[in-house]
């Protein structure tokens, strides 16, 4: 039988799976962003004919769903041993480390108002350390969604630039009319550590003292 050079349209294509599309589909992102992904593009890297995706994903939009749960299974936060100030510590560290190794993903979902869904483990991780601290059950979700808010601004300052520039720029004059020129040194990890020791001294302040430590 004669064969026409073109790959397999149909449900049963055996290079096809699952993780193989969005393991694929986060190579595309980390290399050219979000807005450069296409299922054509995407079947020419898997080598298969565009219509064998539809089979699997039915359009961009869950393609990237399946490409952030990809992505959001890779955190596998610690959260139990040592004081709640070193878990929230790691837990950042470790989430900000994730970041990095995909900014372009992080930076289209960090836009997204369902970035954080109840069951990544991101949520599931941050809300677990929270109640180790004595926050109230009933102030758990809210003290959980400031947290995110303020790191995940953080992390998309950092990863965008703009942590940089800002950090870069000369302050307003002092008292003195003096203006002093910003570190040469200063650097995003240790941009870092201030934001994590301000959310943690936040948390800190906000609960009862007998709990606070």
């Amino acid at each position: 039988m004669a064969t026409t050079g073109q790959a397999p349209s149909g449900r049963g294509d055996a290079r096809l799976t699952e993780q193989g599309i969005y393991t694929a589909a986060l190579q595309l992102i980390d290399a050219d962003g979000v807005g450069a992904l296409s299922m054509r593009k995407l079947a020419a890297v898997l080598g298969v004919n565009p219509m064998s995706l539809y089979h699997h994903v039915p359009n961009k939009a869950a393609l990237l769903r399946g490409v952030k749960n990809l992505v959001a299974a890779q955190f596998q936060p610690q959260v139990d041993g040592g004081a709640w100030q070193e878990q929230l510590y790691r837990f950042a560290r470790d989430f900000r480390a994730l970041a990095h190794r995909h900014p372009k993903l992080i930076v289209h979902s960090l836009a997204s108002p369902d970035f954080i869904e109840p069951e990544d483990p991101f949520w599931t991780g941050l809300t677990g350390i929270l109640n180790s601290t004595g926050v109230p059950a009933a102030e758990v979700a809210p003290v959980g969604a400031v947290l995110t808010s303020l790191f995940s601004g953080f992390l998309l300052a950092e990863v965008n630039g703009t942590l940089g520039r800002l950090a870069a720029m000369r302050p307003a004059p002092g008292r003195a009319g003096s203006t002093a020129a910003p570190r040469a040194d200063a650097d995003a990890n240790d941009s870092f550590e201030l934001a994590v020791q301000t959310l943690i001294a936040g948390l800190e302040a906000h609960l009862p003292p007998a709990t606070a430590r």
